[in-house]
């Protein structure tokens, strides 16, 4: 997994428009090619896209080992309230999986975390495994590695958690990629420099930890606010 707006800065709001990439630009050649020489799936992080018919979108890039596209995804939820990305970008409308040996994979990005009802559309959609880029600022580090573990949690799923290291545009990152398991564990966190974690984790306990604590099973839909 490699972070989210890697090859602009996800702050750098005045690089959007001159950096961004049809689809299939550089950036994916180049993430295509690693993906096929490595012979690995690759979350390629996300970057600025331009829809030739559209506005630009914050794209998410998933290849397989032979280089191919396995998903793309544009950021349902952008931040930046009334400014930067929140009116740069568009804001994508289709959530994403991607099926793996042994696992799926929801896919969300950076502030998508804050908002748990994508998390439980990628779950009725069969994820088990969430991937999510982020350019998450140092000044918010602690909500960082909290909703990491509530997704997991709520979800009983797995969260790989790749978050921007250094300066962005003046924005001190984050840092502290996570993995956390179905129980809110955290397997492997960074810290707040550049670093590669490595990470072994058995899919299949997904599936155990639904079957011995079946939560969401019991999960009631449908509720309406009290009539007034």
């Amino acid at each position: 997994m490699l972070p989210e707006l890697w090859t602009t800065g996800a702050f750098a709001y005045e690089a959007f428009g001159s950096e961004a990439e049809p689809l299939e630009g550089p950036t994916y050649e180049a993430m295509a090619k690693a993906a096929s020489d490595a012979g690995v799936w690759l979350h390629a992080g996300s970057i600025p896209e331009r829809d030739p018919d559209g506005p630009l979108y914050n794209t998410s890039l998933v290849f397989s080992p032979s280089g191919d596209l396995a998903a793309a995804y544009r950021k349902i939820h952008r931040f930046g309230f009334d400014k930067g990305e929140a009116v740069l970008m568009g804001a994508g409308d289709e959530l994403v999986t991607v099926r793996l040996p042994g696992t799926t994979l929801g896919v969300a990005t950076c502030y998508d975390l804050r908002f748990p009802e994508l998390f439980r559309g990628l779950v009725d959609a069969g994820a088990e495994t969430f991937v999510v880029p982020a350019g998450w600022p140092e000044r918010r580090r602690s909500h960082w590695t909290l909703l990491a573990q509530a997704r997991a949690v709520e979800n009983q799923s797995f969260v790989l958690a790749c978050g921007t290291a250094g300066t962005h545009a003046g924005v001190p990152q984050a840092g502290h990629s996570i993995v956390v398991d179905p129980w809110g564990e955290i397997l492997a966190q960074a810290g707040p420099d550049e670093q590669t974690l490595t990470v072994d984790f058995d899919p299949t306990t997904v599936t155990s930890t639904r079957d011995r604590f079946p939560a969401l099973k019991d999960r009631v839909l449908g509720l309406e606010p009290p009539r007034r």
